[in-house]
């Protein structure tokens, strides 16, 4: 039996798997809400290829990142082109925005995006190697950091529209290209005594990308005393986040500064956050994201401010109430008793669907015990019985699955029934 790639796996219907972070209708649920957030924040859908140029991710992500030197998932094509199941949506929205001229319709474009990314990490607890996530890219002239706050703001919305509490927003300013390198040169001096006391990655991005030392899980206690960015922010940087702060301080969104806060991209300027959960463990973030100025002349296009956020659908749907029903449920199942019943049911059920109704019938004839159990293992609420003695009558039978109770009723009354509980 050929089986699913190792750290990869199936989304079902309830149905098929016990697992509540692998129903296909918890992630439904996370995707209905965010694009309802969305509608109401005045984003638009953008669908970018799933496998882009590998230049795009090497110059856009960067080149000695995790991502792009350890992660991807890279080919050479018939034709000799090198390219990337893609790691992460944030360059590619870009690629698009500049392809397409959107700075020249609009000042300000809002895009968001769904879907799966690939990187060829180590599995964990909700970590997989194809992984699904929503994003949003706030584009334009403006870096107003009120942006984000609006942003975050939706993001809160998000949350308590998913009941997932117990969640912390952490902020952080990682400077810009005026204050960075003093950072990183300090970072360099005060890291090369404690080099060998630290990993072997964190050695790496001591040449490579110092600024991931402060990401490092395994040497946090070794590098506590170091220097924090915010110490050596620029004016401007500085401005920067303290206005933002304010703004959520206006709308009334707790946060805790993190100095040690980093992205794991190269294109983060100015903001970064991260909201996290206490009920995931180790493994606690939910999402994360931030300004990137700069990021579209890297690839070729015209100046632009950029700020966005992905966050991680299979880790929102882990943090999602375990009584979360399913709304594709059938409302209803028709057990039909004979041929005449067959045709009746095969004509009623497509009246029913037009009407709005979801419902559902076997093909197999089955006695009405056998019917009655396999409406159960289904969790229809409603069971419609037709018999030959029932369509003489003109009448059906509804039965409650809940309560057991049944009651007759004409075809007319059926619908009118529905239509009552919508």
């Amino acid at each position: 039996m050929i089986k699913t790639v190792k750290y990869t796996r199936d989304i079902l219907p309830e149905e098929f798997t016990n697992d509540l972070s692998a129903q296909s209708h918890r992630f439904q649920h996370v995707e209905a809400v965010a694009r309802e957030a969305f509608r109401r924040y005045g984003y638009r859908e953008i669908r970018t290829p799933i496998f882009e140029h590998t230049e795009l991710f090497a110059r856009g992500v960067g080149q000695e990142t995790d991502i792009v030197s350890k992660e991807m998932y890279s080919w050479t094509d018939v034709n000799n082109d090198r390219l990337t199941l893609r790691p992460e949506n944030t360059a590619p929205v870009i690629r698009s925005y500049i392809e397409h001229k959107m700075w020249a319709s609009s000042d300000l474009v809002k895009l968001f995006y769904i879907g799966p990314m690939f990187r060829r990490e180590r599995g964990q607890k909700g970590r997989f190697r194809q992984f699904y996530q929503i994003g949003v890219e706030v584009l334009g002239k403006s870096d107003n950091p009120a942006i984000e706050a609006e942003v975050i703001e939706m993001i809160y919305w998000i949350l308590d529209e998913l009941k997932i509490s117990d969640t912390e927003l952490l902020v952080n300013s990682v400077g810009c290209p005026a204050c960075r390198p003093q950072f990183n040169e300090t970072l360099r001096r005060e890291l090369a005594p404690l080099l060998r006391e630290l990993c072997a990655d964190c050695n790496r991005r001591y040449e490579t990308n110092i600024l991931r030392v402060l990401d490092c899980k395994q040497d946090a206690e070794r590098t506590a005393q170091l220097t924090p960015i915010l110490d050596l922010l620029c004016r401007e940087c500085n401005l920067h986040f303290l206005q933002f702060r304010s703004y959520l301080d206006h709308k009334g969104i707790p946060y805790r500064v993190e100095p040690r806060l980093v992205r794991g991209l190269d294109y983060y300027t100015r903001t970064a956050f991260e909201v996290t959960s206490r009920t995931l463990g180790a493994q606690s973030a939910l999402l994360g994201g931030g300004r990137y100025d700069g990021l579209s002349e890297t690839l070729g296009g015209p100046p632009t401010k950029g700020f966005g956020f992905a966050l991680g659908l299979d880790r929102f749907v882990m943090s999602l109430p375990h009584d979360l029903a399913d709304p594709s449920r059938p409302e209803l199942y028709i057990a039909y008793l004979g041929e005449r019943a067959f045709a009746y049911a095969m004509t009623l059920i497509s009246k029913l669907r037009r009407q709005g109704i979801a419902c559902v019938m076997d093909f197999e004839q089955r006695s009405l015990r056998s019917a009655m159990k396999l409406a159960d293992k289904l969790k229809v609420a409603k069971v419609l019985i037709v018999g030959d003695n029932e369509l003489d009558q003109g009448q059906l039978i509804l039965r409650d699955m809940r309560s057991g109770e049944q009651q007759l009723l004409t075809e007319d009354e059926l619908l009118r029934f529905f239509h009552g509980q919508k």
